[in-house]
């Protein structure tokens, strides 16, 4: 099943290399809590109350805790695995992919899987900042001329242009930071907005009545929309490359304290919004609970451009290994000079790439919800799980290799079922596709 590792000598030189465009390592341990909370809650927490309404209390609330517990566990074996070699850091995810599956191998279960989250998130992040920022100027300036969806795309993915200079995951610390602060705050405007509302009159929490294929079909498109909302986990790596690690104490240490601390942050986001959004509206919230409120429009308005200033700093910590590893291929592979040029040409390129399937496919989330069952899932809820049972080999039917084996199955049948249902989400949505809308 796995060829055999390289030797700790080769994935030395294999760092050292890398060394060459990482960042110094001088990052404190809370930048990793909102480097992390960036990178994990989206926009995307605002449709788990719409998931709800379609597993119900019971079910919804067992699906949140277990996608909680899991991916916490799975963070927690990346960190430790990351220094799993004395004297070697694997700073990305696709180094600790070849120590755990072989040079050859590795990369090929890593890194497809990895830069379907960091462009699939990337391109997502273009649409929803466009449409969320469309949105603020259309409430905060009711008398403005309405201008169409794409050109609030372009003007929201012009600003990576810029921002896409900046050197490495650090030197975004500001802009994750406000991002970071963003999510709480649209995130705490959605659950208390929903309390201050209320139930609606006549609330049911009955499960919707459609056909019984249908009704999987949607079980599994919500199942999605849960686990999608643990992406975090692609960046953990990379993000723990910037902690300084001494044998006394090691960048794990730091690094697990600043999870934990995304974690909380997590928790206090995801559970009151979906919960309390489901409480106030039961099976007839929107897939956007936001748009639910409609007053205080000037509130709405404020939680929209919470959300553009978010994605503006996830977008980039997402970005930022994709960025090195084009950098890397470009002057290993085509010669370019080390230096300001091939970072100009890469980053916009990337840039320009994503900008530009955003605005061509603004349905990319259906897309998304089909080609993100094939990476979400895996590089959140089993493939660290999978990494540590061929690394660490935890002996047969420990508590260690049963909680291994236990993530495994739930994260393959969450990738199955949400490709199914993002499958057939494209089959049912085909005909109302448009481009450049």
């Amino acid at each position: 099943m796995v060829s055999a590792s390289p030797s700790p000598q080769k994935e030395v030189e294999s760092n050292k290399k890398w060394s060459e465009g990482e960042p110094t390592r001088r990052a404190k341990w809370w930048y990793s809590t909102f480097h992390c909370v960036t990178a994990m809650i989206g926009a995307g927490v605002l449709s788990l109350p719409y998931a709800m309404a379609y597993l119900g209390w019971g079910p919804g609330t067992m699906v949140l805790v277990i996608s909680w517990v899991t991916t916490l566990n799975t963070m927690w074996q990346m960190i430790n695995l990351h220094e799993c070699v004395p004297g070697v850091r694997f700073d990305r995810y696709i180094d600790l992919g070849r120590h755990a599956f072989g040079p050859k191998l590795g990369p090929w279960i890593v890194l497809p899987q990895q830069l379907i989250v960091q462009v699939g998130c990337d391109i997502v992040y273009m649409v929803t900042g466009g449409k969320c920022l469309k949105k603020f100027v259309e409430m905060a300036c009711s008398h403005c001329k309405p201008l169409r969806q794409t050109f609030w795309i372009l003007i929201f993915g012009s600003l990576h242009f810029f921002l896409s200079q900046l050197p490495d995951i650090n030197s975004v610390s500001g802009v994750s930071l406000a991002a970071a602060v963003m999510s709480l705050s649209y995130s705490t405007i959605a659950w208390a907005g929903s309390l201050s509302h209320g139930r609606i009159e006549n609330v049911s929490y009955a499960y919707k009545h459609t056909s019984s294929a249908d009704y999987m079909f949607r079980v599994f498109n919500a199942l999605g929309q849960i686990s999608f909302a643990f992406a975090g986990h692609a960046v953990a790596l990379e993000i723990q490359a910037t902690i300084p690690s001494t044998p006394e104490k090691p960048s794990k240490i730091l690094m697990w304290k600043g999870a934990l601390g995304a974690y909380f942050v997590n928790a206090i986001c995801y559970f009151p919004v979906a919960l309390i959004g489901y409480w106030a509206f039961g099976q007839d919230v929107d897939d956007n609970v936001l748009m639910a409120l409609k007053r205080p429009a000037w509130l709405i308005a404020a939680a929209n451009l919470m959300v553009v200033v978010h994605v503006i700093g996830s977008y980039q910590v997402f970005a930022m290994p994709v960025f090195h590893l084009l950098e890397g291929m470009m002057i290993k592979r085509m010669n370019f000079p080390s230096g300001a040029a091939v970072r100009v040409v890469a980053r916009s390129a990337y840039v320009a790439f994503t900008l530009f399937v955003g605005v061509t496919f603004p349905f990319f989330g259906d897309l998304l919800g089909f080609f993100g069952g094939f990476g979400f899932t895996p590089t959140s809820y089993f493939l660290p799980s999978v990494m540590w049972l061929v690394i660490k080999k935890p002996k047969r039917f420990s508590p260690k290799w049963i909680i291994n084996w236990a993530s495994i199955f739930i994260g393959v049948f969450i990738m199955l079922a949400s490709t199914i249902g993002g499958f057939r989400n494209i089959v049912a949505d085909a005909s109302t596709y448009s481009f450049y809308t």
